[in-house]
């Protein structure tokens, strides 16, 4: 084992396949099996399977469960009232900085399941106890939770045939049973632009599920390389690297996520002051003319660099470059015509609203 990294209950599964494994938020994982391209492609026209089990899994629970994360979160959690509901979320500290992005279900009349990323699990569960009352409780289910994205036109085809029922409607969350005997969670969320479910699981029953789903010819295994490039298409944000404790949500294209209504929460009278005034600097997308756009490049603007690319990627889709940045707001403007450094060359970049990619099992 390479020291200091943690395993997935899914880690021999993946050496069986071939994956190639590389260190990820602590953890050894698979970044590729037949190949980043044909695993995209694969999840854009049939479906494919990825190992989500290092992600961070947090039940917060009691009588004043919903006020604390009222205070805790940006998003308006009267919007997942009806239980089974789910919300994207951001939690911010006091200067307005995304602390994380979260997913918040309503799981039972008193409870709520949060999905935070593996990196900042530590750091996440100690923000949300610290500002949790005494009433409530909070449990990092996380080691005894396993989660597999189960992504694209076929996912849903097939998980109600495993099921025997219809997974429940987007944004929501419910019981059911897999092949009439694993019990899960099936969530219709997911970070790739296609329709199908997040399966929570016991982290002893995850080599089931996983083998269960490649025992369908039509379901490709997927790697973090594939994840990365499906996310970027539909211009999802990636914590760590288009967003951190240094941005705010509304610089971060996130404002639709942050319920200044609601009433006061951590980070929102900051967040309020930089909504009026307007953010200097805004996360674009770009469309690059040739080259592929990485992390870190310099963005030129006549010449002169106005900022860096956040996420960058060759589009299996598109078949270019595809990238977001921070620029000066007032070159945030679709259309706005831009350059970036690539391997000491400077190509064409062009300002584009996310997604890059619109037609999808989503999108039909």
């Amino acid at each position: 084992m390479t020291e200091g990294l943690s395993r997935t209950p899914l880690y021999e599964e993946h050496l069986a396949l071939g994956a190639r494994m590389v260190p990820f938020a602590g953890f050894e994982m698979p970044v590729q099996y037949a190949g980043i391209i044909d695993e995209h492609r694969a999840v854009r026209s049939s479906a494919g399977i990825f190992d989500v089990c290092h992600m961070a899994e947090f039940r917060v629970f009691g009588f004043e469960a919903f006020d604390a994360l009222q205070r805790i979160v940006s998003n308006d959690l009267h919007k997942i009232d009806e239980m089974g509901k789910a919300v994207y979320t951001v939690m911010c500290d006091e200067t307005g900085g995304i602390i994380d992005d979260l997913i918040v279900y309503h799981t039972g009349d008193l409870e709520y399941l949060i999905i935070a990323n593996a990196s900042n699990r530590a750091v996440d569960a100690a923000w949300i106890a610290a500002h949790l009352p005494e009433e409530v409780e909070f449990v990092d289910e996380s080691d005894r939770t396993g989660l597999i994205a189960f992504q694209g036109p076929e996912a849903v085809r097939i998980i109600t045939e495993l099921t025997g029922e219809e997974p429940p409607a987007r944004f929501r969350i419910a019981e059911a049973r897999l092949d009439g005997s694993i019990p899960v969670l099936l969530a219709r969320t997911g970070y790739t632009g296609e329709d199908g479910v997040e399966i929570l699981c016991a982290t002893s029953d995850a080599p089931a599920v996983w083998k269960l789903l490649l025992s369908y010819p039509e379901i490709a295994p997927c790697g973090l390389g594939a994840r990365d490039t499906l996310r970027l298409e539909m211009g999802y944000p990636l914590h760590g690297t288009d967003m951190d404790r240094s941005i705010d949500p509304i610089s971060a294209g996130l404002s639709w996520v942050v319920s200044l209504k609601k009433g006061e929460f951590i980070g929102s009278d900051v967040l309020a002051k930089i909504k009026e005034a307007g953010p200097e600097r805004r996360l674009v997308g770009l469309t690059v003319s040739e080259g592929v756009p990485r992390h870190g490049y310099p963005v030129l603007h006549e010449g002169v660099e106005v900022g860096t690319v956040a996420s960058g990627t060759f589009s299996p889709t598109l078949e270019h470059g595809i990238a977001t940045a921070y620029i000066p707001s007032a070159l945030a403007e679709p259309g706005t015509c831009l350059e970036i450094v690539v391997r000491r060359k400077t190509v064409s970049a062009v300002v584009t609203r996310p997604p890059f990619v619109t037609a999808t099992s989503l999108s039909a």
